[in-house]
């Protein structure tokens, strides 16, 4: 599916500057609006309180809610959003395929089966860590995919390479329903009922649980994805022209292609173990900002990672507050907001 290029008409120095702005008034959004309304002065004073020890008078209930529960669930969600808005971006340009993205490819079902044998069934005895077990989860799931698709398609390259792209994308759908299948499976075998339906909430994205231990964590990841995206963002522009044509422009094709495929293993892995799995981010928020900055990569990861921050914020805060007296699963709200979304990108793009 081919996109019309938009250019920007704002210069990058003011883009550069309004994007940390955009970022903060979102994580403040979401640290403010919630299950109970805080004004946002108490939470900018208790924000001063802990960064710079001002002093101001501030309840303590409300104080605890802004610093050990809202603020660290909207950080955990920026960052989330903006990884996992960045593995689309990579997943698409490297497979040149506008459905791809980590829930499609299959990553987001295996580290899910990944984190849950590690916690639920207790492989490794104690020794392997949730985030290590759904990262092992998320590689083993690409193999998989991969190893399905070079049977089915005959690999990419020359004159298949259209093919093969479509066949990865079927070998994703079907890995996905393999490894959801597993975890099912493991959930009905080691799990009670408590267990279970604890589980089976989180795999459909779960902020919840989030405390500032996992704040760091998710941070790394997401800069030194966007980081690794950027650094890389000339070759992630020539797969435009397909693989072959990467490499005769001086691409080193598989050194990008294992680098780019692992970060965002991992990448989903440390993300899944955190919050669960989360469709459509990564999927619907690549197109929009093709549509909105033009396709040159040196725009689209920034817009992509500043985009997919803001919506999941966003999300997280409709989650809270769409029913009164209940937390929804984040998934269910981009999942609402996300298929229409993309059905429309998909309408879009055949009439062009």
């Amino acid at each position: 599916m081919t996109t019309a290029v938009v250019p920007s008409r704002m210069p990058r120095g003011s883009a550069i500057c309004l994007a940390p702005l955009v970022l903060a008034a979102a994580v403040l959004a979401g640290t403010a609006i919630g299950e109970t309304r805080l004004p946002l002065a108490t939470v900018l004073r208790t924000l001063a309180n802990h960064l710079w020890g001002a002093g101001y008078p501030v309840d303590g209930i409300e104080a605890g809610i802004v610093w050990s529960y809202r603020l660290p669930r909207a950080i955990v969600a920026a960052c989330c959003g903006a990884g996992l808005a960045l593995t689309g971006v990579v997943l698409q340009a490297l497979l040149r395929n506008p459905l791809a993205d980590p829930y499609l490819m299959g990553l987001s079902a295996g580290a899910s089966t990944g984190a849950v044998l590690v916690t639920v069934a207790g492989v490794g005895g104690g020794a392997i860590s949730m985030s290590l077990g759904a990262l092992t989860g998320a590689l083993v799931a690409f193999g998989c995919v991969v190893a399905l698709a070079r049977a089915v398609g005959g690999g990419a390259g020359g004159g298949r390479e259209t093919q093969a792209a479509a066949a990865i994308i079927l070998a994703g759908i079907a890995g996905s329903q393999l490894f959801n299948a597993l975890t099912a499976f493991t959930i009905a075998r080691s799990a009670n009922a408590e267990q279970a339906r604890g589980i089976m909430f989180w795999l459909m994205g779960n902020l919840s649980g989030i405390r500032w231990e996992d704040v760091a964590a998710c941070t790394l990841v997401s800069l030194v994805g966007v980081g690794l995206c950027l650094w890389h963002r000339r070759g992630l522009d020539a797969f435009a022209f397909g693989a072959d044509s990467a490499a005769s422009l001086g691409v080193n094709v598989p050194v990008l292609r294992g680098t780019l495929v692992t970060a965002t293993a991992i990448m989903v892995g440390v993300l899944v173990s955190k919050v669960g799995a989360i469709g459509f981010v990564g999927l619907v928020v690549p197109h929009a900002m093709r549509f909105l900055v033009g396709t040159r990569h040196d725009r689209l990861v920034p817009a992509s990672a500043l985009a997919g921050a803001v919506f999941l914020v966003a999300a997280d805060v409709v989650s809270r507050v769409l029913v009164p007296g209940q937390v929804l699963p984040i998934g269910v709200v981009t999942a609402l907001v996300g298929a229409p979304a993309f059905a429309l990108i998909l309408v879009r793009g055949a009439r062009r």
